[in-house]
Parts: structure tokens; sequence; C-alpha cells
């Protein structure tokens, strides 16, 4: 069986040393692990951060990942196929455990079960190598529950990494509506005792992707709140909500934001309209809140919001608001 693989970081709970070996010694980032009650510390080289950096935000494995993304992720990829990393790796310890897939291409040609398993992050995804033993093999897994158990399919194009990062656990926990709280906190914890400098409202458009309270049977409410759709950072303190409703319209709240402590922000929601292309229909609202950022980077950001909900927003680009 041909099996192409990019495998990253450490190893998912198993036997075998907890490093990579790679070409290029130049090393970009640390990052503590929790494992039990210990912490480690893992480095990676900036040729495998780029590929995981590639990763973040990409759901499904793959499934719903758009061609910027899915560029980026195979660029990362020829660059580590360049370096060479581990020199003969079927000889290496470091190749044997089980791994946990994150990300995988499925062309036409790959079979009914692994277009509906692979793509589906409720499912664990394992791969399996053992070769240094008087009978070498490699299995794929898919995991569904101890009680209906485990199906072994065949592979393409796989990358995997022997333990998630904590902001792509994340994801996969939101993806899958499971354990996003218990993420969280690993990633706030993780960011507060790594002793990183304290966040900043970053500029740029940001999708709402979960919040810890179930949505009101009112759309405008849910969207005044920012229980919905997209949040817009721009320059000088302004923020906007904007929520696609139906046939081109939109709703849009405007208003502004002032920092007043650590982590700390004070909003004003006062200008809100249903906007149809170069028209709009101004709307009698306002909403003040407090906004604590607990976590942000470039692609990724938590906070606690409106009413002390939750939001966990991804970055879709770069945009600013005029």
């Amino acid at each position: 069986m041909a099996v192409k693989a990019v495998n990253l970081g450490f190893q998912f709970p198993s036997s075998s040393p907890s490093s990579f070996g790679s070409s290029s010694p130049k090393l970009r980032k640390d990052r503590l692990v929790f494992r039990s009650s210990t912490v480690e510390q893992i480095s990676f080289t900036e040729s495998e951060n780029s590929l995981i950096e590639a990763l973040l935000g990409i759901q499904g494995r793959g499934r719903s990942s758009s061609p910027n993304q899915l560029n980026a992720v195979e660029r990362a990829v020829q660059v580590l196929e360049r370096l060479g990393g581990v020199p003969d790796p079927t000889k290496s310890n470091l190749i044997e455990g089980r791994w946990q897939l994150i990300f995988t291409t499925r062309p036409g040609t790959a079979s009914p079960i692994q277009r509906t398993f692979v793509g589906v992050d409720f499912f664990s995804v394992f791969q399996e190598v053992y070769l240094q033993t008087n009978d070498p093999r490699v299995c794929n897994i898919v995991s569904f529950s101890d009680a209906i158990g485990e199906l072994k399919v065949e592979g393409t194009t796989f990358v995997l990494q022997k333990q998630t990062e904590p902001r792509q656990r994340l994801l996969t926990a939101v993806s899958s509506g499971r354990n996003v709280k218990e993420a969280i906190e690993e990633l706030v914890s993780l960011t507060r005792n790594n002793g990183e400098k304290e966040p900043e409202l970053e500029e740029g458009e940001w999708q709402m992707v979960w919040n810890s309270q179930t949505v009101t049977d009112s759309w405008i409410e849910n969207a005044a709140n920012g229980l919905m759709g997209k949040q817009i950072i721009g320059k000088n303190g302004r923020i906007k909500f904007v929520v696609d409703i139906l046939l081109g319209l939109k709703f849009s709240m405007t208003g502004n934001f002032v920092k007043t402590g650590t982590k700390m922000y004070d909003v004003t929601m006062d200008d809100a309209a249903i906007i149809g292309g170069p028209f709009g229909y101004p709307m009698q609202m306002e909403n003040k809140f407090t906004l604590e950022l607990l976590y942000s980077d470039e692609k990724i950001r938590i906070t606690r919001g409106y009413n002390e909900i939750l939001f966990v927003h991804t970055r879709t680009d770069a945009s600013r608001m005029n």
C-alpha cells in the first residue's frame, strides 16, 4: 500500500520519543504542551510551523477548505518534502506509533467510505505505523466509539500530527460541538502560563463560529448581540456587525470600542440598518456591553462579550472597515 504522509510534532498518546527530525536546524517557536500533570516544551522548525499555520481554520480535515487554503497547504508540504526530513524513515523509531489525522486530500478515486468518514470531525481518524516488528504494517483507522468499534480504511495523501496543536483542537471541538469550553480553557490557560504578551483587538474581518448561548427566536436580537455573522474591527476604535439575511439583504450595526483595562473594552453599538445594494433602512437600536479579550492571534480570537457569553471567531480576511 503506497502512503504519502507528512508527520508533524509529537506522538498521539504513544510510546516513541517526542521529537521530529528535519534537515533544517532553524527553530521559530516553542510551545508548552500539557500532558497529564506535566508540562513539556516542544519545538517546531519554521517549515513545520508553516504547515501548521496553513492548516488552522480548516475543518472537516480538508473538506471545507478553500482553494487558497489548499494552495497554502500544498506549498508548505512541498517545502517539507524538499527538506527530506528523517533519513530512511522506514528504519527510524520516530515513525512508530499511532498518529491522528488532521488533514487529507480526497481525490475522486478515493473510496466512498473514505470520502464519508474522513471529512467528519465527529469521528477520530488515526494511522498506526509499526515497521520495527516481525509483522510490519500501516493501518488507517476510523474510530466511532467504544460501543460501535473501529473501521479500517486505506489512505492517499495524509497530513498527520503526533498530537494536535491547541488551536486546532479548539476548531475540531467547535466543528463537532463537543468539549468546546474545555478546549477554550486549555488554550487560554496555555497562553497565560506561557507568559505571552497581552492580546489586542486585531483589525480585520472575523467570522463568529461558536458562542456559549443558544440563539433566540429573534434573529434581529441575535444579530445585534453578535451571536451570528461577522465582526469587523476597524481603525480608531470602530466596530461593525454584519449578518447576511436573504436575497442580498444584510443587517449592519456599527459602533465604537474603548479600552478600559487589561484585556477589557467598553463597546457601544448604536447605528443599525438593513442594507440592500446602495440603499439602507435605518433602525433605532442601541447595545452596550463589556468585552473581555481572552485570547487572540492572527487567525483565532476568544472573547467574553454580551451577557457574559463566550465567543470564538476566526479571521476570514484582512479587510478593513471604511
